[in-house]
């Protein structure tokens, strides 16, 4: 999830402020049973997704997943998930696309514990792992999948290059997050010079928006049930609700919000 991305452009400040923040907030919302960390999306016309009741509260996060992982056929796939969160996401993907495996790791402790306690789906794992240094083998995995956590990397293109690493020749990064306009250059310049081939890329920035939106009011009330009153500034910007610099700044196009389609080359290529 976004913060001040433009306050703490350097690396190691960010990660070591995102290493406290997320460990934070998952102790003060584990028994709201808040599965998603990310943004919303809704279109227009609306996807029309068909959920279960349980999963309903939840529509516009699920439906930015679903933009993200239906890009290409996740069926009897070994997929990774890099910075799960909540585990919202992965569990409505295996209960829904059908994958092999599925593997969710995230820096945050106290979110996999979450995660491992919330999410038991067959087929579905949890760990802790870092999305700089990935515990997984080389060639080991048919996709990955990664929504709204790359900002927060000190290394974008260490990120990739673990990416490309861990793919098996043909095998997909599914994966949606925004920058700031004027980093958006060195954005899709970092990504044109992984070894990863461009299959699809979309800016979703007003779909978000209106996600936002629809969620508004409820992460309003969240915010100030469950953080003591010096966070509710961070937390709103967190939640991205009108009003907040990030939701602001998304709305005067200033940030920009794009989901991604990319393929590891064959071997040779590499």
């Amino acid at each position: 999830m976004p913060i001040f991305n433009h306050l703490f452009s350097f690396g190691p400040v960010r990660q070591f402020l995102w290493r406290c923040w997320y460990p934070n907030l998952t102790k003060r919302l584990q028994n709201q049973d808040i599965l998603f960390l990310n943004y919303a999306f809704q279109t227009v016309p609306s996807v029309n997704l068909t959920l279960d009741p349980a999963d309903e509260p939840n529509r516009t996060c699920i439906q930015l997943y679903h933009h993200v992982a239906t890009q290409i056929e996740l069926k009897q796939k070994t997929v990774l998930e890099i910075s799960c969160g909540h585990g919202g996401g992965a569990s409505w993907i295996c209960r829904t696309q059908n994958p092999a495996s599925y593997i969710g790791i995230d820096l945050n402790p106290l979110g996999i514990d979450f995660c491992q306690a919330r999410h038991p789906i067959k087929g579905l794992q949890f760990q802790r792992g870092d999305a700089q240094q990935l515990p997984f083998p080389e060639q080991s995995m048919d996709a990955v999948i990664n929504i709204e956590a790359s900002h927060c990397y000190p290394d974008f293109a260490g990120f990739l290059a673990e990416v490309v690493r861990v793919l098996k020749p043909g095998g997909h990064l599914l994966y949606a997050d925004f920058r700031f306009r004027e980093s958006e250059p060195e954005w899709e310049q970092t990504l044109e010079n992984s070894k990863l081939i461009l299959r699809a890329s979309h800016d979703i920035s007003a779909a978000v928006l209106r996600g936002m939106d629809i969620n508004a009011e409820r992460n309003q009330q969240l915010i100030r049930r469950c953080l003591p009153k010096p966070l509710h500034s961070l937390g709103l910007d967190f939640a991205g609700v009108p009003g907040s610099r990030i939701y602001e700044a998304l709305k005067e196009g200033q940030l920009s919000y794009r989901s991604w389609c990319l393929q590891r080359r064959d071997v040779e290529e590499i």
